[in-house]
């Protein structure tokens, strides 16, 4: 078995088409930070950490310090196939989720490489679906704004919108601009990011309900510690609720299904620490009969490409959160999942099928570690 011999912690900046506008932030570029993980037989694996003091409390620099400290020392000269490498990885440090969930995806992907299967093969079968579907998301916005943009993405053949909202739009005024334009058959979905209160959330969603609007949910209305207003706003309203920033571990879906807290949860490797337990947090959740979504932070190729394996192995027939890699204007890698309007592409070779770094990427190296010397450079 080829142990892993290297780890490496790159940053790429990359532009977005457009700004991303959410109740926490707005983002006119990213920096995606990558990490590959060589084998003795010159494999590398790829994982991806989606880095961000708002959301994940980690930083390019935080997910660099983790890899040429723990997480390093947890995986060199270990062989990717041993379960017990994982367990080190988990165990090696609290917290830093993101950069768990990186350095995890990366010898997966190589196990994947070695085996010559998918990252993540189907429960019933070593092959998963091809194709999934995902929504698009509509920064918050005007409701002129939104209609347009509603409008193109339809065009562009898009059948699910998630429409952010925030505490200073009008949410309502922005929906039903939406629904005008884009007609009765499109699905609209409503992100919130723990924009709102309890009374303010039953209120807007009320006046949605009212209005005939048909949401397919409402994620996160309330903040993410308060089970008990998220519990009150599932209880007042008839629109579905979704679970975002309170679902972390398998351990948080448990306590949201046993609170009523919401119908559905959204899983992301950055907020689980990694492939591993987000698996666990799905099946926690289909056991207790809750909707499972898949989704992704504002992250590239390789990171959307492994949420992407997942939800079609474990939920293929849902319509996931997955969008981010097409906000960005240029991907910094060959390969990986491609986009076809609404349809992720899963590829059809082994691992993520990440073939390497595009030539003009702007790749800053923030960490080189190998086992033959047990280095740090930064």
């Amino acid at each position: 078995m080829s142990v892993i011999e290297r780890v490496r912690v790159l940053r790429v900046p990359v532009r977005l088409s457009r700004p991303f506008i959410t109740n926490v932030r707005r983002a006119d570029q990213i920096d995606v930070v990558l990490i590959e993980a060589t084998d003795a037989d010159g494999r590398i694996g790829w994982g991806e950490a989606a880095a961000s003091w708002r959301v994940t409390g980690e930083s390019p620099e935080s997910v660099a310090a983790a890899v040429l400290g723990p997480l390093g020392d947890a995986v060199l000269g270990q062989s990717a196939r041993e379960p017990s490498t994982i367990d080190a990885l988990q165990a090696s440090v609290w917290g830093n989720a993101a950069a768990r969930s990186a350095v995890e995806c990366a010898v997966l992907d190589l196990d994947a490489q070695q085996q010559g299967l998918p990252l993540v093969p189907s429960p019933e079968t070593d092959a998963a679906p091809r194709r999934i579907r995902t929504d698009m998301t509509l920064s918050a916005a005007a409701p002129a704004e939104l209609a347009e943009r509603a409008t193109a993405h339809v065009s562009d053949g898009f059948r699910c919108l998630k429409v952010k909202a925030s505490a200073g739009t009008d949410t309502v005024a922005g929906l039903r601009a939406i629904r005008a334009a884009v007609g009765e058959s499109i699905e609209l979905r409503v992100d919130a990011n723990q924009a709102w209160d309890a009374h303010t959330a039953i209120r807007i969603i009320h006046e949605s309900e009212d209005a005939g609007l048909a949401l397919a949910f409402v994620e996160q209305p309330v903040a993410a510690h308060d089970l008990d207003a998220l519990a009150q706003v599932a209880g007042a309203v008839s629109t579905p609720i979704m679970a975002d920033e309170s679902v972390r571990t398998a351990r948080d879906v448990r306590a949201i299904a046993d609170r009523g807290a919401a119908a559905l949860v959204n899983i992301k490797l950055a907020k689980t620490g990694g492939l591993r337990e987000a698996q666990a947090a799905a099946r926690t959740a289909q056991e207790a009969g809750l909707g499972v979504v898949f989704g992704c932070m504002m992250e590239a190729h390789v990171g959307v490409s492994a949420a992407a394996q997942l939800a079609a192995a474990l939920s293929p027939d849902v319509v996931h959160d997955l969008d981010a890699a097409q906000w960005l204007r240029t991907s910094p890698v060959i390969g990986g999942a491609v986009f076809d309007a609404d349809e992720i592409i899963l590829p059809a070779g082994s691992g993520l099928g990440i073939a390497g770094l595009v030539a003009d990427a702007e790749a800053v190296v923030l960490a080189d570690v190998r086992a033959s010397s047990r280095g740090r450079i930064a």
